[in-house]
């Protein structure tokens, strides 16, 4: 009995660490994706691509997929899709490309860390209530929060997945994503050079500012929204764990 304790308890720590590792790990690539030299990288890699022809937007969709699950920042890319391929196939581009990046992302986060989350909540019923809250609400909270660019879109993907939100919610959800992708890519379309292309917080001529206004307005607006849904998603849960 008491080997088995003592192995137990050795498996238990052994978890931990892997675990401290693996989310220390996740904060310095968080750290390193959004150094000057990551971009600089994106930009050669998307004038390779702007050569490749036929196989250009394979290469773009490719390479966004994995950026997303690298928790990449993506307005570089997005930008960089509307810069080569122009306003329309790159707004399809860049959704096609974001959407499946997110669903091996969620997929990720699902089937590796949700156990640890279902262990957790056995002895935590106010967290348990509140899951399967955002379950019932799950299309309209990853709606209202892929329409809100301020959300963290990689950190997003993981932490859905370790929710109950199901994957036919969580992908009609990321149809939020539309308008903010046709901003970006249209401003990377006005711009038309990968060169050119910098982090969208530089906007100088009119048209740009335009767009960046217009994606601080829907911005807000889902923020408000997210805010009041979860805020109400909370107190439900909260008076079925009493």
């Amino acid at each position: 009995m008491a080997k088995e304790r003592i192995q137990d308890y050795a498996r238990v720590k052994f978890k931990g660490i892997v675990f401290f590792f693996i989310t220390l790990l996740l904060a310095l690539l968080i750290v390193a994706t959004r150094s000057a030299y990551i971009q600089d990288v994106l930009r050669t890699l998307l004038m390779r691509i702007e050569d490749l022809g036929w196989w250009g937007p394979v290469a773009f969709v490719a390479t966004y997929n994995l950026a997303t699950v690298l928790f990449v920042p993506g307005s570089i890319l997005t930008l960089g899709g509307g810069a080569i391929f122009g306003l329309g196939w790159g707004s399809v581009y860049v959704f096609v490309a974001s959407t499946l990046g997110a669903i091996f992302a969620f997929a990720i986060g699902r089937y590796l860390c949700r156990d640890r989350v279902i262990k957790y909540m056995k002895s935590h019923p106010k967290f348990q209530a509140l899951d399967r809250a955002v379950s019932e609400e799950g299309l309209k909270i990853v709606f209202l929060t892929r329409l809100c660019p301020l959300f963290p879109f990689n950190l997003l993907n993981y932490a859905l997945g370790i929710t109950q939100v199901s994957l036919k919610d969580y992908i009609l959800g990321s149809f939020g994503m539309i308008p903010g992708t046709i901003l970006y890519v249209y401003s990377g379309s006005l711009v038309g050079d990968i060169a050119a292309i910098s982090a969208p917080n530089g906007y100088t001529n009119p048209q740009d500012l335009a767009v960046k206004w217009l994606i601080n307005i829907i911005s807000f607006i889902a923020t408000v929204a997210v805010t009041v849904c979860i805020t109400r998603i909370a107190r439900k849960a909260l008076d079925e764990s009493v």
